[in-house]
């Protein structure tokens, strides 16, 4: 299991624009690089981040090998009404990671 880390503030008044943080502590292994012994490393990327709220996409991005390990995304949306904020990560390999915050509007 990856460690996430968010910055979601617990609350707003609607209409703000909120500031939004996300970290996943993964390698990002490219695929490029060799081991002590002279062996290539396997590539170990995640390769999509979404972040969902009040039912839409607000922000989205695609990884490749270049994107640095434990990839921090800092990113705004707009308050629109209470609900939760999805964070999802998913590997080359299908495999996924996620988390919520709940940001009550006033």
């Amino acid at each position: 299991m990856a460690s996430i880390r968010l910055s979601v503030p617990a609350t707003a008044k609607r209409g703000d624009v909120i500031e939004l943080k996300a970290l996943i502590q993964h390698p990002m292994e490219s695929g490029y690089r060799r081991g002590s012994r002279g062996e290539a490393i396997p590539r170990n990327i995640i390769t999509r981040f979404e972040c969902r709220y009040d039912g839409e996409t607000v922000f989205a991005a695609d990884f490749h090998p270049g994107i640095a390990a434990d990839p921090f995304l800092t990113f705004h949306t707009r308050a629109t009404r209470s609900g939760p904020v999805l964070f999802r990560w998913t590997d080359q390999h299908g495999e996924s990671w996620q988390e919520t915050a709940m940001l009550t509007v006033t």
